[in-house]
């Protein structure tokens, strides 16, 4: 007989089926939805915040209350690692992916690691709802109430700050990522992290991008000269993926409150870091491009972007069936500091 959770899974790919279809019959070819850039905020304070010595008035007040919510998810223990993937609602297929693959809870016997999807609240009903039902299988959403946009993505890597911050504090450490990234686990975990030695504070990681403000309207990083009037950014890590201590969580959500929001994520991050006299270190292993696969090439770095839900299957099964092929000591990447 199968169990009650295979059956919810089987119904939940089959209502998603379903929404998708009908969106695609139903809406305009063009969506709307990450056009928005004006997020909608709330009078009222938020909630679960637990947050003290704040002695001004918040600039970024993150007024925004938790629609889905895990907040029992690391009471049991305190996670080594706690990773964030950034996350739109049509994208169950990448969700399910990275669930069976790299980001199973699982994944290495030894560690235990909590991974969280990051949502926003979209502007369809019908997608607000499979989200829900997804959640009730999973137990690995998070949603607040701001419109999940391009635009917007600062506020869910801020939420997934104030998650950890609140609800985790305990944590060793911190990923952030995307729902295209392809992360190989044993080389964050065992190779960078090294859960063995001391944990490190007030530490950031990921590939550090040195440059500047674009200030083409076309572009789809431009930015604003009235919003950010500087010649060059922080030194900044790229939001495909970034590592860094828990306590650093607090940290960026505090001195949030009290930063200019600014609608590029990453640039953001490096500012609120910045602010916290805390520089951001470069290590190779991350890559923020796409890169054809080879296990001798995955084998020596800890992230891949753009890679699809199908891609992340077939590389992930590979490199497990050859876990056995070892490959010495030296993952292949560096760490400047």
């Amino acid at each position: 007989m199968p169990s009650k959770v295979s059956c919810l899974y089987v119904l939940t790919v089959v209502c998603w089926a379903s929404a998708l279809w009908y969106l695609s019959i139903s809406r305009p070819s063009t969506s709307y939805v990450g056009q928005l850039s004006v997020p909608i905020r709330k009078a009222a304070k938020p909630k679960n915040v637990t947050f003290s010595n704040i002695r001004t008035r918040p600039l970024n007040p993150h007024a925004f209350d938790f629609i889905i919510n895990e907040p029992k998810k690391c009471d049991a223990e305190a996670p080594f690692l706690v990773i964030l993937v950034s996350t739109t609602h049509k994208e169950f297929d990448a969700r399910q992916a990275i669930r069976e693959t790299w980001g199973d809870e699982g994944v290495l016997s030894d560690i235990r690691i909590v991974t969280l999807f990051l949502l926003g609240r979209n502007t369809d009903a019908v997608l607000n709802q499979m989200v829900e039902q997804e959640s009730q299988i999973f137990h690995d959403i998070v949603v607040e109430d701001f419109i999940d946009s391009y635009h917007n993505l600062t506020l869910k890597t801020l939420m997934g700050m104030r998650w950890v911050a609140t609800y985790c504090p305990k944590a060793k450490y911190v990923m952030k990522t995307d729902s295209d990234i392809f992360v190989n686990m044993d080389n964050l975990v065992y190779k960078l992290l090294k859960p063995t030695t001391k944990p490190r504070r007030r530490y950031f990681t990921g590939y550090v991008i040195n440059g500047g403000p674009i200030r083409d309207v076309r572009s789809k990083w431009y930015m604003p000269r009235d919003l950010y009037p500087e010649s060059k950014y922080p030194p900044f890590c790229s939001g495909t993926g970034y590592v860094f201590s828990a306590d650093v969580a607090e940290l960026i959500y505090k001195t949030s409150l009290h930063t200019r929001l600014l609608h590029l994520e990453d640039v953001y991050v490096g500012l609120c870091l910045r602010k916290l006299g805390i520089h951001p270190f470069q290590n190779s292993g991350f890559n923020h491009w796409k890169m054809a696969y080879s296990l001798c090439r995955y084998r020596r770095v800890i992230t891949v972007h753009q890679i699809s839900p199908d891609e992340m299957h077939r590389v992930w099964n590979d490199m497990s069936s050859k876990k056995h092929l070892r490959y010495g000591p030296n993952p292949g990447f560096s760490v400047k500091r």
